[in-house]
């Protein structure tokens, strides 16, 4: 992990999105829904004081985002793991 990685997202990213890809939450209600509980959370930090870490938590979700963005130019129906439909 980078230093960069861990300013912006405050965790491997990579490693973030791997969890992701076999997490319940996934698995059951997809990619929108994973990405809603993150500004969910980040809505709760921000409420707490924790504004720091909402950004990193906010930053994971764009990351999510844009990984369905990619996939959905591909026709993947804003499935970012593809294989996993």
């Amino acid at each position: 992990m980078t230093t960069k990685e861990t300013t912006m997202y405050g965790c491997d990213i990579e490693a973030f999105k791997e969890s992701v890809r076999y997490s319940i939450t996934y698995e059951l209600s997809g990619g929108a829904m994973v990405v809603a509980g993150l500004m969910s959370d980040a809505q709760e930090l921000m409420a707490l004081g924790h504004t720091e870490t909402a950004r990193q938590y906010l930053n994971r979700a764009k990351a999510l985002v844009f990984d369905m963005m990619d996939c959905d130019i591909k026709n993947t129906n804003l499935s970012f793991f593809p294989e996993r439909k």
